[in-house]
């Protein structure tokens, strides 16, 4: 008898080693292997969500099978109490191994609804924008210009949420000014700025911010930014440029940026500028003239009065030589760069030549050719003939 109640115990102990093998493959299979979504998804973390929530959470919007199997594997892996706050696109069939990966690396969300603060050369835009899930794309569900509109209700209330990725994007040729005055209007920020940054001191880029951040915190990390990429570019700069320190630099990396809009021409715009520096010609461009206009505070929708050409400020560029005393708005990496790293070229003349980009010549025969051209397709628009022409000296 108890060789038979010992040979069933045997016999039920392998069954269930086998059972339990079988168990952990099947856990490991659906821990590693593909999982249940047919689309891309998107997993939010909330601050100080608990493995439960999460793993509950997912399992409910059917990003993955099991929410038992999700938290083991995360003890397994080490990672259960790593979770990181933000937002996480999860591509379909996305595996738990790969989504705890994701949500414990942490980094910039990657989808859910934001807010951005765009800082245009001529407008500033507040946008919300919400990722549909299903295509991967973000679709924007409001706009508005707060120097024109108030604030629509459906933005009031998005910045309200805690799971709200904010962010501010400032783009290339804008001015301190413009800056200073986005961040004023985003409402979801806090503090005063007490002093308008230099001109040029401020890097064009995206910036990732929290709801009460403070506006000068946000203001000098800009300027940490460029004064990081200024500082590189001109360590690795080639001799024989004609500026006597960085900053000069950074100032013709600002006309540069506001002379063209083509990424390609920057460095033959640099070199038109260069070329003139190093012959005693005057640089006569239009962006200097109009920010002594403006001085930065906003832009001059309407050509230049010949009035104005004729006035000798430090900015008109047509009535005094060399750079002007400053930058003229905040320059990107590639103005920097091109700035430093001027094409070499015998260009000393530039006009529109009705495509969006310039037309480069070496002569000022070449030069009133190129402007006669340009000439007939304003007529031919029905625009005004007798505006002025960048790069004409």
């Amino acid at each position: 008898m108890w060789r038979n109640i010992a040979s069933n115990f045997l016999t039920l102990a392998i069954v269930l080693l086998i059972a339990a093998a079988a168990a952990v493959a099947w856990a490991r299979q659906e821990f590693t292997g593909p999982g249940p979504s047919q689309v891309a998804q998107c997993v939010q973390v909330a601050p100080g969500a608990s493995l439960n929530a999460v793993s509950q959470q997912l399992a409910d919007q059917g990003a993955i099978s099991n929410a038992y199997i999700f938290r083991a594997g995360a003890d397994y892996m080490g990672k259960a109490g790593q979770l990181k706050f933000g937002s996480y696109l999860m591509q379909p069939g996305a595996s738990m191994e790969d989504i705890i990966g994701t949500v414990t690396a942490g980094g910039p969300s990657t989808c859910g609804t934001e807010v951005i603060v765009l800082v245009g050369v001529r407008e500033t835009n507040i946008l919300l924008r919400d990722m549909n899930s299903e295509t991967g794309a973000y679709e924007e569900m409001a706009r508005y210009n707060p120097a024109s509109a108030e604030r629509p209700e459906v933005i009031a209330e998005a910045e309200d949420r805690d799971d709200l990725r904010l962010r501010v994007v400032m783009a290339e040729g804008v001015t301190s000014w413009q800056v200073v005055e986005a961040l004023k209007a985003a409402e979801f920020l806090s503090g005063e700025v007490s002093e308008l940054p230099a001109e040029g001191s401020l890097a064009p880029d995206t910036y990732a911010v929290n709801k009460g951040d403070d506006r000068a915190a946000i203001l000098a990390e800009m300027a940490r930014r460029q004064e990081a990429i200024l500082a590189a570019e001109w360590e690795a700069r080639p001799f024989g440029l004609p500026y006597d320190n960085p900053q000069e630099a950074l100032i013709m990396a600002s006309i540069v940026e506001k002379e063209t809009g083509v990424a390609s021409e920057r460095p033959q715009v640099a070199s038109v500028f260069v070329n003139r520096l190093e012959r005693g010609m005057r640089l006569e461009t239009d962006p200097t003239v109009i920010y002594g206009v403006t001085g930065g505070q906003g832009i001059l929708d309407r050509g230049l009065r010949r009035s104005e050409l004729n006035t000798v400020t430090p900015y008109n560029t047509y009535r005094v030589d060399g750079l002007p005393p400053t930058p003229i708005a905040n320059p990107g990496r590639a103005a920097i760069h091109a700035a430093l790293n001027p094409d070499t070229t015998d260009y000393i003349f530039f006009v529109a030549d009705g495509t969006g980009g310039h037309a480069f010549s070496r002569t000022l025969e070449e030069h009133n050719a190129a402007v006669a051209r340009w000439r007939e397709i304003e007529r031919q628009r029905g625009e005004p003939a007798d505006s002025p022409v960048q790069g004409d000296g």
